[in-house]
């Protein structure tokens, strides 16, 4: 049975939902639509709109590559690493982002511990570059993909991957014929949701990559620049931003539910 709650639980509850709403819906109502045509028409912000699309679409694909067996290892593993390693992997969501971007200037910049050599010895620069773009994305999304799938992992039913074994199915056939298409609705979920924060993320790409016109300035980093020449147009980049946002989590909202739950649990649970 459902009892009433608390007045003051609906009052609080009620100021936390306006707090979050009020700045949204005040932007939707004071940007300008009928400049929307202009905006998009725009060169620079047509390529910012470009590169944000291609290098989200990039950065999801080698998330995919690289998560999705991370996730099994992490699923699958009793070891004690496994802990410090998804720490580790999870640790760029909590991270600020000019700090990830700083950390990848660390590795990749021209003076870092990869990036010197790549310039030294084959001259090549990732700074200002759309792989640079990528590779920002990539440290602040991938996470998101690795939390999914792992979660997703670690509560399937290991029966028809021990039926497959006992038919004489091989390791490689179990993962790809088995385990991989009885989890593909959170795989597809995890991708979703790389892809959105990829193609949100401004902090680590604007610290690492840059803002260069057609190279690595993407929507994020116009809507930046915007707000001190063309606020109407900022404003109107935002709300495309938004829109995209609020799909993804129309879409993922029972998904992303579940994936919350299982952390939940996981964390209290002392196998865990």
């Amino acid at each position: 049975m459902n009892r009433r709650p608390p007045s003051i639980i609906v009052v609080l509850g009620t100021l936390g939902v306006l707090f979050i709403a009020t700045p949204l819906v005040s932007l939707v109502w004071r940007t300008p639509w009928s400049s929307l045509g202009d905006v998009l028409t725009d060169p620079v912000i047509r390529d910012a709109v470009w590169l944000s699309i291609t290098s989200a679409a990039a950065t999801t694909a080698i998330a995919l590559v690289v998560g999705v067996p991370l996730s099994l290892l992490l699923a699958d593993t009793t070891s004690r690493i496994r802990g410090p390693v998804l720490a580790l992997v999870t640790l760029p969501i909590v991270l600020p982002p000019v700090a990830g971007g700083i950390a990848l200037l660390s590795a990749f910049g021209r003076e870092g511990l990869v990036g010197g050599r790549l310039d030294a010895w084959f001259d090549i620069t990732l700074l200002g570059t759309p792989a640079a773009v990528v590779m920002a994305q990539l440290f602040v999304s991938l996470p998101f993909l690795v939390v999914t799938v792992e979660a997703a992992l670690s509560k399937r039913s290991r029966a028809p991957e021990l039926a497959a074994a006992t038919l004489g199915a091989g390791p490689n056939s179990i993962i790809w014929r088995v385990t991989l298409p009885a989890i593909g609705n959170s795989i597809v979920a995890g991708a979703t949701l790389t892809w959105a924060r990829a193609l949100g993320e401004l902090g680590a790409t604007l610290t690492f990559a840059g803002s260069l016109p057609a190279r690595s300035r993407t929507v994020p980093s116009s809507i930046l620049l915007l707000l001190e020449t063309d606020p109407d147009a900022a404003r109107t980049l935002s709300v495309l931003l938004l829109s995209v946002a609020a799909l993804v989590l129309f879409g993922l909202r029972r998904r992303w539910t579940g994936i919350w739950s299982y952390w939940r649990s996981s964390a209290t649970s002392p196998d865990r």
